[in-house]
């Protein structure tokens, strides 16, 4: 079937934004041109697309097919063509995904020198937790991740680099409860307040799953998307908090719960597509994290 690329191109704009006008801002053409466009790929495709109302503009089960095909494609696409235009062994752009912690924790020094290194390099930085990570790069959105692993959404189309070692500890207030000078067991801990990440975080479900080895059912206090607010919690006195070894930079007032089950380390990995060549700039910023 032969579409021409600036109907796909149309599509994806509406259905990113779920808007004809925004499309046509965007794309730089009416918002008759956008919806007659979009006629014509449905035509063409003999599908619809979209669900349009008075009020919104929504796509159909087809139209999130399509989706999910086209917008890796679209962003292949837009990197070969910014590459093309820029110096061939930099680029004119790094596109990094990562999460919160690990940009706050780990990165922001490796950032610093290579933005002394190709300083006209626009650095681009996307926060998502590690699985959300891995599927942007899936879906061509970032050149790199800098992730956790385990990591599920990792997988063999991926060149996967370990940076980092680390351990996760569980961190409580000194004396706020009887065990934070003791040596203790899973199934004892779990007597106590557990604060945790949200469960489709990494380290969550690492937790859970530590856990179910030990035939125990975890059932934590407080879920939340942020190291630093377990951290916080745990230093008031909460509860007993889940956080990786390297986002702790003041033990002041908090104390490590040393558990008899060994807690398995941990690693920060570098990974891009495998398909894809990436810059020598890009090449530069995995080298100078090992």
């Amino acid at each position: 079937m032969d579409i021409n690329y600036e109907l796909y191109k149309v599509f994806y704009h509406v259905a990113k934004s779920l808007s004809f006008s925004d499309a046509a801002e965007n794309l730089f053409i009416s918002q008759s041109a956008v919806s007659q466009s979009i006629k014509t790929l449905e035509k063409r495709l003999n599908q619809p697309l979209f669900i349009r109302s008075t009020k919104r503009v929504a796509l159909t089960k087809e139209g999130e097919l399509l989706l999910k095909h086209i917008e890796p494609a679209i962003n292949l696409i837009t990197r070969g063509e910014n590459q093309l235009c820029a110096d061939p062994k930099s680029g004119i752009q790094l596109r990094i995904g990562s999460t919160d912690t690990i940009c706050r924790y780990y990165l922001v020094p490796y950032l610093n020198n290579f933005h002394r290194e190709y300083p006209n390099i626009h650095i681009k930085v996307s926060n998502g937790t590690s699985v959300q990570c891995a599927k942007m790069l899936e879906r061509n959105e970032v050149d790199i991740i800098i992730t956790n692993s385990p990591n599920s959404a990792l997988n063999d189309l991926m060149e996967i680099i370990p940076v980092k070692t680390f351990h996760d500890v569980f961190i409580a207030k000194k004396d706020a409860f009887p065990i934070s000078d003791q040596t203790v067991s899973f199934r004892e801990l779990i007597k106590y307040p557990i604060l945790m990440l949200e469960k489709r975080a990494t380290t969550s479900m690492f937790l859970h799953n530590l856990f179910l080895e030990n035939s125990l059912d975890l059932v934590p206090a407080i879920e939340i998307a942020s190291n630093d607010l377990l951290i916080d919690m745990a230093r008031i006195g909460l509860g007993i908090a889940f956080v990786p070894d390297f986002c702790i930079k003041d033990m002041d007032e908090l104390t490590i719960i040393k558990t008899e089950q060994e807690i398995p380390s941990r690693k920060l990995v570098a990974a891009y597509n495998l398909d894809i060549p990436i810059s020598d700039a890009a090449r530069y910023f995995i080298d100078s994290l090992k």
